[in-house]
């Protein structure tokens, strides 16, 4: 007798899918006929399930217009004395008034139909030729003032909500606060032990936050100048952070690919966010959903249901590691930005509006103001700046390094806007603090815009 040769369960049960995959193939596009009577019980079952509650009172309605509707004939057919006005289609003798004018009492005098060719009915309109809308005029920038003091890159910025000081972060594992008018230093905090990535200034608390690389997340109070809070929960290096603008909430993100919620009293984590594989650079809050949006490294724009501690919707337009996301000050809108492009969303959904390209670099942070003047600075010391509305590259600029300093030292690291939009603040690669402000004496003719858009804009995703 010959020995049946054993297989394994693996092999055997892929043998029995090739026979039955090579028995129906022939007839694989063949659907089964349609049953109608399936069909009708079909919607009907979803009918009573979607409408069940309302059918009688459908029902109702229905008797109750039938019932109307032979009233109406019965009154039609005796003829009203009362010399009721009806609607009536021209040469109908039914619905013409009692006196026998035939229409000529109708509230709409009906016009005698034209007799119309098919092809002469349809007009076919036009297409209006898309327009592209000219952008703002904006004064060019320059470079008003250099402020020394850091021993390291320096890599945040905060400007105070009353617009007299604003804090830096660096390397050197210093906080320093500038006097915003002068540039002079009023204080230097200390108590972190390696790099201080991200700060953040309460409008609502006179509470100064901060995070760095060595996963603290410090609560000072500037009463005092001490720490009096930490808020412990980061598994590495913690890179950004952005307090909620309404309620008393702080989100912090970094290295273990997660943003966490903090409840600013309590110190407690309400939320993780998980769901980014790979380093969280950048993180925004708002009053209005998506209240929290976050850029990764692993180049997804992520918008978080802050109640729910959930993701609502995932970005993937981008290529390249997202490193800056800013919010418009006044409309519903962001823009995330990456080394292929920088682009601009519409919330609440994320819906993509355009692309601002050009700026070629490694984009490490953006700033924009009331007047929609959009800043971006690069990993090579360039600052483009950019009209929000039409996306124009209205200023080109390399910032000069510090006498002394590298070329190579030529970075841009963090960048903001004072309250008022008129001062912008870099933090840099040479280990100083750069203030620009508008071109006084700049106008339009002195400074044209050189528009030349495409013949119509293409939507790259």
């Amino acid at each position: 007798m010959e020995e049946v040769q054993r297989h394994s369960v693996h092999t055997l049960v892929f043998r029995s899918l090739k026979r039955t995959h090579d028995f129906f193939v022939a007839n694989q596009s063949l659907l089964p006929e349609i049953d109608e009577t399936l069909e009708k019980l079909k919607y009907n079952i979803k009918a009573r399930d979607t409408y069940g509650l309302v059918f009688d009172r459908a029902a109702k309605a229905k008797a109750l217009a039938a019932k109307r509707g032979d009233s109406d004939r019965i009154e039609g057919q005796h003829g009203g004395k009362d010399g009721v006005l009806a609607i009536t289609a021209a040469g109908e003798q039914e619905g013409s008034a009692p006196d026998g004018t035939n229409g000529q009492m109708a509230l709409v005098p009906a016009a005698t139909p034209t007799p119309q060719t098919t092809s002469s009915a349809v007009q076919i309109l036009p297409k209006k030729a898309p327009t592209i809308p000219k952008p703002k005029w904006h004064a060019p920038w320059k470079l008003c003032r250099v402020i020394s003091g850091h021993l390291g890159w320096v890599r945040c910025v905060a400007v105070e909500p009353g617009n007299e000081w604003f804090a830096t972060g660096a390397a050197d594992r210093v906080i320093k606060i500038w006097d915003l008018a002068s540039g002079k230093l009023k204080l230097s905090l200390t108590g972190h032990v390696s790099t201080v990535r991200a700060l953040a200034v309460s409008p609502r608390h006179p509470y100064l936050f901060s995070c760095g690389e060595d996963r603290q997340v410090k609560c000072w109070d500037l009463e005092y100048n001490k720490v009096i809070r930490h808020y412990h929960g980061h598994l590495s290096a913690v890179y950004t952070m952005s307090l909620h603008p309404t309620i008393d909430v702080l989100v912090t993100a970094g290295r273990d690919s997660t943003a966490r919620v903090w409840d600013m009293r309590t110190k407690a984590n309400i939320h993780t966010l998980t769901g980014h594989t790979n380093t969280v650079a950048s993180v925004v809050t708002q009053a209005a959903n998506p209240q929290i949006i976050t850029g990764s490294h692993d180049s997804t724009v992520r918008l978080w249901d802050l109640a729910a501690g959930k993701s609502m919707c995932t970005l993937t337009n981008h290529k390249k590691s997202v490193r800056a996301i800013v919010l418009h000050p006044s409309l519903y809108m962001f823009a995330s930005a990456s080394p292929d492009n920088i682009k601009q969303w519409r919330c609440p959904e994320g819906n993509f509006i355009q692309n601002l390209g050009g700026h070629n670099s490694i984009v490490n942070c953006m700033a924009v103001n009331p007047e929609g003047v959009l800043v971006s600075g690069g990993d090579n010391g360039t600052m483009f700046f950019w009209d929000w509305r039409t996306g124009y590259n209205f200023q080109r600029f390399q910032a000069a390094v510090q006498p002394g300093s590298m070329d190579s030292e030529a970075g841009i690291f963090s960048m903001t806007f004072d309250q008022s939009g008129s001062r912008l603040i870099t933090t840099e690669a040479d280990k100083t603090i750069k203030i620009y402000k508008e071109d006084d004496e700049a106008t339009e003719e002195s400074h044209p815009i050189n528009w030349r858009p495409e013949i119509i804009k293409r939507r790259k995703y």
